[in-house]
């Protein structure tokens, strides 16, 4: 009976299989995430095309439809719109059906024509990727088998089930809905380890779309970005340049009063800043809410205590009426709860759209300092004199 080219012991299959499906996820992760989606790194034509390849064999992805819906789901992230939201269609839809979903938002042509610009329409990716996107995956099939045999089949299979597993049901439903979070951002993005060399790096998810346009997605010390050293490394050879990195905090512990250069430092960091506010703020939320369970009938369980004070990190706009008359009822009862709510909700309006000039926000930025240091409430004041040193 033939057995392939190669006659792999058991761990030899078990590393080989690892290998190509390393190689997989590398060129998700670099070519069609960092490169074609978000444009956070220019790659020299030789990977570029190796990844276009590859990925053509074990995917099956064109890359126009990948792009496109990738970039329509951070610009409808979390809403009807989400091409696979787990907050909009729940956990186990995306978990376990995240192909289907892929395969159900390709089908749109309006988010194809307008999410899936400037990605390849050269010769090969019209007559050969596009065109026959299915026969680079039966073309890994006979490689596999060719190479080793029988169990090329078993190889060719895990190949298969890669992406579907890891990026469309972890990344895409775990990372949108368990994890810890770096960054307070408008979504559920969440961080998830420790799975950090089987996807990438994309499992740093809420890193990324705080910053969806850097090439970097790690962020803290103990983050491990796989797909980030790959990179330097072909930045290093001369077959990457890296256009984009998330900014770098930096706080002038001697200023006391806000200027232009705190005004543009506090919005290019804001999920910074609304992270630390959150965590500026979660003792007062516990110990207020805790005060009124007794005569709060919106408080009248575990279960509830933990949806407002879910509700108290979010922007008003959120929220649904009813989900609003609900908070409504606390805040009226806790006055502190309403002035540290109500801080939030003004300090989230500075960068939102506005015809106000520079001088203008910087005023309103510098009167919002003044009013939480006169408030009263130690955790508004510490936060405060925090936000005036962001440089």
């Amino acid at each position: 009976m033939f057995s392939g080219v190669f006659d792999l012991p058991w761990w030899g299959v078990v590393a080989v299989t690892l290998g190509l499906t390393h190689i997989t996820i590398a060129g998700v992760t670099i070519f069609l995430h960092r490169h074609q989606a978000h444009r956070a790194l220019d790659l020299h034509p030789i990977p570029s095309h190796f990844f276009r390849f590859w990925l053509w064999l074990t995917t099956g992805m064109i890359t126009k439809e990948w792009a496109a819906i990738h970039r329509k789901h951070h610009a409808k992230c979390e809403t009807p719109e989400d091409p696979h939201s787990p907050q909009v269609l729940g956990i186990k839809k995306v978990l376990f059906e995240g192909a289907e979903l892929y395969r159900a938002a390709r089908k749109v042509p309006e988010t194809m024509e307008k999410y899936g610009h400037g990605t390849p329409d050269d010769w090969l990716e019209r007559n050969v990727y596009a065109k026959h996107s299915g026969k680079g995956i039966v073309l890994m099939l006979a490689i596999d088998l060719i190479l080793f045999g029988p169990i090329g089949l078993t190889i060719w299979a895990v190949q298969m089930a890669w992406i579907p597993v890891t990026a469309a049901g972890i990344v895409n439903g775990i990372g949108h809905y368990w994890g810890y979070r770096n960054f307070a951002c408008e979504d559920a993005s969440t961080n998830v380890l420790p799975w950090g060399i089987l996807i990438g790096g994309e499992e740093l998810h809420n890193n990324h779309h705080a910053y969806g346009s850097s090439a970097k997605l790690s962020s803290k010390w103990f983050e491990f970005d796989i797909g980030w050293l790959y990179i330097r490394i072909l930045e290093t050879l001369g077959l990457a340049e890296v256009k984009r990195m998330a900014p770098k905090v930096r706080f002038n512990s001697g200023k006391d009063c806000c200027d232009i250069g705190t005004l543009e430092a506090v919005i290019t960091h804001r999920y910074d800043v609304m992270t630390k506010f959150a965590r500026s703020v979660k003792s007062i939320y516990t110990d207020e809410i805790q005060k009124l369970r007794s005569h709060a009938p919106a408080l009248s369980d575990g279960s509830a205590v933990k949806t407002i004070k879910h509700w108290l990190h979010l922007d008003a706009k959120a929220l649904q009426e009813q989900e609003k008359a609900k908070l409504d009822e606390v805040l009226n009862m806790s006055k502190v709860l309403a002035t540290v709510y109500t801080m939030r909700q003004e300090l989230t309006a500075l960068w939102e759209r506005s015809t106000a000039s520079k001088e203008q926000l910087v005023k309103q930025l510098d009167d919002w300092c003044h009013r939480a240091e006169a408030s009263g409430i130690a955790a508004l004041q510490d936060f405060s004199r925090k936000l005036r040193c962001y440089a």
